[in-house]
């Protein structure tokens, strides 16, 4: 059993592993093995992952799942210690593994962990999806230190430091293959976006604790399965978001909130409207359809998951702090407001 195993998930992402696998093998160590898990790729993925990188182990579903589904199903078949879960879109650095496994192997308690990541085609800023450390506000609102919403950050070295964090982004996390396993791994109901979020407050809900570890460094394209406006992307992260919120959530502050997000989803739906965003209107309300109709189920998840008070989460609305307060940059959130 190799103690460490890098699975890239790969669906019709041929483009990405010819340019960024080489680099995932030449800076990962001997004691960390490299699989590609694909998502019954149509295009020549799994043909030439045979032909040109014959050392890599290959693992073929039998269909595309999404993100959720691929992994649960491909890390079923993988003995290791630790997964790294890994988007095809990333470019590692040297020594990217070593600091996080060594902060990881010195406390149990740590169950996943992210590195810094930064964006490929502009390096100085950070990355949309993780940047430094995730974070999630009282009603559900998903944000980084480096990203609040569209405004991105340049790195400085701001947040060179390894702190306890919300949520590891799922383009790079680091966890517990023991844990991931006890505790259900990815929901397979999410298909893509925001699965990580939820699985990070299930390991919170259970005594867990999520980390951000500033001396690893990746570098990360983003939306290399779906474009970043895609109507597609806009129903799949306001459906797994009411999901999310259902399932985690204390029984203090659960139907307060969902109440108050089925509002703010309205009003983010007629500006949907305005903008000439239609699709993403009628994204907005499929999504809420779905979480009706889902009610039944996500209760039923709800009982095993026996949700509490977790800590690291933003107790004001990030999104008017943002958008009504005009706060850009995570520093000018007041530290005492996270709990």
């Amino acid at each position: 059993m190799k103690k460490v195993a890098v699975v890239i998930l790969n669906y019709n992402g041929w483009t990405f592993l010819e340019k960024f696998l080489p680099t995932v093998i030449r800076h990962t160590g001997d004691d960390a093995e490299i699989i590609v898990a694909d998502n019954a790729s149509s295009d020549d993925s799994v043909s030439n992952m045979k032909a040109h990188f014959p050392q890599i182990r290959l693992i073929i579903n039998d269909t595309n799942g999404g993100f959720s589904t691929g992994y649960n199903l491909a890390l079923r078949q993988i003995d290791a210690k630790y997964y790294v879960l890994l988007n095809s879109d990333i470019e590692v650095t040297p020594n990217w593994i070593n600091p996080i496994i060594e902060l990881m192997e010195t406390d149990e308690s740590i169950a996943a962990c992210q590195p810094k990541i930064l964006s490929y085609h502009d390096k100085i800023h950070f990355e949309y999806a993780g940047a430094g450390g995730g974070f999630i506000d009282r009603f559900g609102y998903p944000f980084c230190r480096g990203r609040l919403f569209q405004s991105i950050e340049i790195d400085e070295g701001q947040y060179n430091d390894t702190i306890e964090v919300f949520w590891a982004s799922g383009a790079c996390m680091f966890v517990r293959a023991e844990l991931y396993h006890k505790f259900g791994g990815l929901d397979d109901e999410f298909f893509a976006h925001m699965e990580e979020i939820d699985f990070c407050w299930r390991l919170k809900n259970n005594g867990y604790k999520i980390m951000y570890c500033y001396q690893s460094i990746v570098f990360h394209i983003g939306g290399g399965t779906l474009p970043k406006i895609s109507s597609r992307k806009t129903y799949l992260n306001f459906r797994n978001n009411l999901s999310l919120l259902y399932k985690n959530l204390p029984d203090n502050s659960l139907y307060y909130v969902i109440i108050l997000r089925l509002f703010l989803d309205g009003l983010a739906s007629i500006k949907f409207l305005f903008e000439g965003g239609i699709a993403d209107f009628i994204a907005v309300l499929r999504a809420h359809s779905h979480f009706y109709r889902k009610i039944p189920q996500l209760r039923a998840k709800r009982k095993l998951l026996n949700p509490k008070t977790v800590s690291k989460v933003y107790q004001k609305n990030i999104a008017l702090d943002h958008f009504i307060g005009g706060v850009m940059l995570f520093k000018d959130l007041e530290e005492d407001n996270f709990s």
